[in-house]
């Protein structure tokens, strides 16, 4: 696995052949689509597909009493309970998925040649937050009378968000300075998500919830802080 970028045979870009690019602008001018019509097709199919469309999924209705009489309440004060739970069902989905990243990540610098100790130390450290995150979540979804093990739309919708992270950190090729710039995108979501959390918790009449994603908000500042932070270092050393 190669730990840095380095100049190779790239032909990817038109400089590589100026005579080939004349002769493909040129085929831009002179070939024209052999079927008639523009981008305001595309959008009327969108359009009428999305029409057709049904939503992603449901919120599940409580299996339990307890829950049954939680969301009936909220209803009755007019506030919509489901809103709430998929956003939880979301978070819970996506601190699962961190826990597996990062343990992609422990993996991929552990493989190493030499592998940096106080970078697994970092990332597992990291990779442990996560977890209790993702119980932390767990036990709110189970206050509320609700079902943690059901998925909901925005869960399953940040599941196939996810994809893309999945597939830097697990392709061999990637090396660590590419699956930290993956990470840190991961971070950024995650921070700006627990701080939307907190506001819908107090904003649901959840004080108590509210208060215990307090710390796991100061945690995930620390996260981002971490990971720019060894982004920046080995950066810095390889361009000098």
């Amino acid at each position: 696995m190669a730990t840095a970028a380095k100049v190779g045979s790239n032909f990817t870009g038109v400089q590589m052949s100026p005579k080939d690019t004349k002769r493909l602008l040129e085929a831009v001018n002179e070939i024209h689509p052999d079927v008639p019509g523009d981008e305001r097709g595309m959008l009327v199919e969108r359009t009428e597909r999305a029409a057709e469309a049904d939503r992603i999924g449901s919120v599940p209705v409580p299996g339990s009493a307890k829950g049954m009489l939680k969301t009936g309440f909220d209803m009755m004060r007019g506030k919509s309970p489901e809103v709430f739970l998929d956003k939880l069902g979301e978070r819970l989905a996506y601190e699962r998925n961190g826990v597996r990243l990062y343990e992609a990540m422990i993996a991929k610098v552990k493989a190493l040649d030499t592998p940096d100790t106080a970078l697994v130390d970092t990332l597992m450290h990291i990779r442990n937050e996560e977890h209790e995150h993702m119980m932390l979540v767990h036990q709110a979804i189970e206050t509320l009378g609700a079902d943690p093990t059901a998925q909901t739309p925005c869960a399953d919708v940040v599941g196939a968000m996810s994809l893309g992270i999945v597939n830097v950190l697990t392709d061999p090729r990637t090396n660590v300075d590419q699956c930290l710039n993956a990470l840190l995108t991961v971070e950024l979501t995650d921070n700006a998500a627990w701080e939307l959390l907190i506001e819908l918790a107090q904003a649901a009449g959840h004080p108590n919830i509210a208060d215990s994603f307090t710390k796991a908000k100061t945690q995930e500042d620390d996260h981002l802080v971490k990971i720019k932070t060894l982004m920046r270092r080995d950066l810095i050393m390889q361009t000098k």
